[in-house]
């Protein structure tokens, strides 16, 4: 069995390769819930949305995120009103966070809505997020005002600077039953490319999760999301430049060192091997770069092959 350690779009790319290579049904997936939120009363889950539309094959292809086709009238109705529209929710979406708020209200588990939901959707890999308890990522802005994790991506849209990031909750969270025993038992443990400060960071904060992965260090192996410098996506590069790390797959393997024994870095960075290998962390390099399911499909091959006893 393979653990994967999940934030959205990167991870959601990896897992569909991870899927060509192995069985679904031995995978499973520990999903970020740091960037979950309430809205319109609606409890909004966007990692595990789109790691499970994505697996689905029914995620918007151009964005990563959301549903192919889908409409937004329901927005357009709601601006006349005057409600907030700036997190755009499509309709078809909408039926996802009806029915997880539906069933969370009648004392259903996040975990348990999430197994349902992919059932429903066809896919077959465990999908888990990481507590059933609620952790909600915290950013406070350079000037001292804290906001929500959505406020600052997407009201926002990452444009300002950012002084610290806090996991509120995150002290009493207990992972979501299944989490440790996946973590301790998978033959591999594998940390997707994600932002790991805001996707992963969430992941490793939860009380439990760290300490299991830094018993089984050897056998855990993580992608870079930052090649040449810089996020394929999102704001992980300037978010870490801006909290005082370095912004590349070197500041990757040092915030990752405890709890990673191997990074996976794409060739731009061939000549940061000896400096994250510096670090205590073994490093392998390899095209990242999932433009296609087949290139997806070959990282994924390479990863298992970097775990001692997998590949």
């Amino acid at each position: 069995m393979i653990c994967v350690l999940c934030g959205g779009v990167g991870a959601a790319r990896f897992l569909s390769g991870l899927v060509g290579v192995v069985e679904a049904a031995k995978i499973v997936g520990v999903v970020n819930t740091g960037d979950d939120t309430v809205l319109h009363g609606l409890t909004i889950c966007p990692d595990l949305d789109t790691v499970t539309y994505t697996l689905a094959g029914l995620v918007n292809p151009e964005t990563g995120w959301g549903l192919e086709g889908d409409s937004f009238r329901a927005m357009g109705a709601l601006e006349r009103f005057g409600g907030a529209s700036w997190f755009r929710l499509g309709d078809l979406d909408l039926a996802t966070h009806l029915y997880r708020s539906g069933r969370l209200a009648e004392g259903a588990s996040l975990s348990e809505v999430a197994g349902e939901v992919a059932a429903g959707l066809g896919v077959a890999v465990r999908l888990l997020p990481m507590s059933d308890d609620p952790v909600r990522t915290r950013v406070r802005l350079r000037g001292g005002e804290e906001v929500a994790f959505q406020d600052y991506f997407v009201r926002l849209r990452h444009s300002v600077e950012v002084e610290a990031v806090r996991f509120e909750g995150v002290e009493a969270a207990r992972p979501a039953p299944g989490v440790l025993e996946a973590l301790e038992s998978a033959d591999a443990v594998v940390i997707a490319p994600s932002n790991p400060v805001v996707s992963i960071g969430p992941v490793l904060a939860v009380p439990g999760v760290s300490d299991t992965l830094a018993r089984r260090r050897p056998s855990v192996v993580a992608v870079s999301p930052i090649v040449a410098g810089a996020a394929l996506k999102g704001p992980a590069d300037r978010l870490m430049r801006e909290l005082g790390e370095d912004p590349s797959a070197v500041g990757v393997a040092r915030r990752l060192a405890p709890v990673c024994g191997t990074l996976v870095v794409d060739t731009a960075d061939v000549a940061l091997a000896g400096a994250i290998e510096e670090t205590a962390v073994g490093c392998v390099v390899t095209d990242t770069i999932m433009s296609s399911p087949e290139r997806s499909q070959a990282l994924a091959r390479r990863v298992l092959e970097a775990v001692p006893g997998v590949g």
